[in-house]
Order: structure tokens, then C-alpha cells, then sequence
């Protein structure tokens, strides 16, 4: 395949996913990871990609901080995985809720062509949804520039307006002693402001977060419905989940 060609589909997969893993852009142009490099290095110098170690990311999310574009590539194939078995639970007319965090952000990517209605505090959600099929409505209150989201009293009271068939969030650490854990207090507040406006909850969480617990314990294990997670968590600790009522997916 040529570099026009190649051109094309690495800037179509890299518009649609987000972004996306050299080796995995070398399997779909079937070429050597070297030839793949050598492509991202020319895009990026155009201004048409981000270089992420180890991939590429759409020129919008780039603009972002440092941190969330940081937080968003890491651990992408377990984190797309995740919301690959999300976005199956997703149904046309759905209202779900999604949130600021990293892993949630890129069920985007599979949920552009569904007829679905998105309450999200998530800059990023928006930017990444507003061409798409899905109707987004967008708490209001004072942005967090860092986290590129929106929280607050406002945000809390605007999410209390609302009802949703589902939730879609994710949390900082998870353990089966103490639950739900976040860095911060306006974290685990929109969180919980969520969680309570809807049917089902669901927790994306990649393994590396599972029997972690941060700086502040906010809710028990029981307000999740559903934990979706990757391969490589510890059978054994989802066996704990399990036996405390979540329904475990990975």
C-alpha cells in the first residue's frame, strides 16, 4: 500500500477511535511497525495527528491538557475493550449518563451511530459526540480546566433534573472492602450525583484500578449494578465482586 493510501486510513481510524496504538495500525495497513512510525512522524510534523508514545491521537483531544490526553492513552486496548462490551448494553432511545473519566470517554467511539441521548459533565464527550447520531446534553456549572469537565453545585442540581436508563462512570480505585475511592471530593460528587438519577449503574474500570484505594472513600461497592472490566484482571478479585451482588464482565 502506498503512503497516500496509508495516509487516508490512518487519518480515518485515528477521526473515528480517538486514537490509536502503532502495532494496531500495523496489523490494519498489514506493514512493518517501522513503516507506521515513519507515517506518524510525518502526519504529526503536518499538523494533522498528535504523537502519543507508542501511537497517535486526533488533533482536537491533543488540545486538551496534557493530563487527560495523557490519562486517555494509557492502557487504551483494555480501556477500549471495556467499552466495546459497554456499548453492547447500549440501546437505541437510551438516556445514559457518562462522566469525565478517562476510560469512559472512549465508549465515543462506539456509540457515534446510535440514536441515543448523552447527559455527560465531559468537555471531551461533547467535542468528540457533536457529529455523530447521539443528542448530548451538557451539565452546566464552572469548568475544571485540568480535568476538562464541569462540576459544582450547578452540575449537581442539572444532573438531579434528570432521569437515565444507564450510567457509564468511572472511579480513581475500587476494592471490595472499601469500595469506591477517588482523588478528590468533586470527583466522587458528580459520581454519585449520576449514580442516583439512574436504572443501572455501570463501572468502567480497567485492572489496574481494581484493590486500590485512594485518597477518599466515597460510596460501598453495592451502588454499582454492573463492573465492566479487561482480561487481565485477578479472576479471584472479580469472584469477590461477584459475591458481593455486581455483575462482573471482562
Amino acid at each position: 500500500m502506498n503512503f497516500p493510501n496509508r495516509k487516508r486510513l490512518i487519518l480515518q481510524t485515528v477521526d473515528e477511535r480517538g486514537s490509536i496504538e502503532v502495532k494496531e495500525l500495523a496489523d490494519l495497513l498489514q506493514t512493518s511497525e517501522i513503516t507506521v512510525r515513519r507515517d506518524l512522524g510525518i502526519l504529526a510534523n503536518d499538523g494533522l495527528i498528535y504523537r502519543t508514545h507508542g501511537g497517535a491521537m486526533k488533533v482536537s483531544l491533543a488540545n486538551n491538557p496534557v493530563q487527560f490526553v495523557n490519562k486517555t492513552a494509557v492502557n487504551a486496548e483494555n480501556k477500549d475493550h471495556i467499552c466495546r462490551l459497554a456499548a453492547q448494553d447500549i440501546q437505541e432511545g437510551d438516556t445514559i449518563f457518562m462522566d469525565c473519566g478517562s476510560t469512559v470517554f472512549r465508549l465515543c467511539q462506539f456509540i457515534r451511530n446510535k440514536r441515543i441521548q448523552v447527559i455527560t459533565n465531559s468537555l471531551p464527550v461533547v467535542n468528540e459526540l457533536l457529529q455523530s447520531e447521539v443528542t448530548i446534553n451538557l451539565v452546566g456549572g464552572e469548568v475544571d480546566a485540568k480535568r476538562q469537565a464541569v462540576h459544582g453545585l450547578i452540575a449537581h442540581e442539572h444532573v438531579a433534573r434528570y432521569r437515565a436508563n444507564k450510567a457509564f462512570l468511572g472511579v480513581d480505585g475500587v476494592s471490595a472492602q472499601n469500595g469506591l475511592t477517588a482523588h478528590s471530593e468533586t470527583e466522587a460528587g458528580m459520581t454519585l450525583a449520576m449514580a442516583g438519577q439512574a436504572d443501572s449503574v455501570y463501572l468502567l474500570c480497567d485492572s489496574t484500578k481494581l484493590e486500590q484505594d485512594r485518597y477518599f472513600q466515597f460510596a460501598p461497592l453495592r451502588l454499582v449494578q454492573v463492573l465492566i472490566t479487561d482480561p487481565k484482571a485477578d479472576p479471584k478479585v472479580l469472584e469477590m465482586y461477584r459475591k458481593q451482588g455486581i455483575l462482573v464482565r471482562n
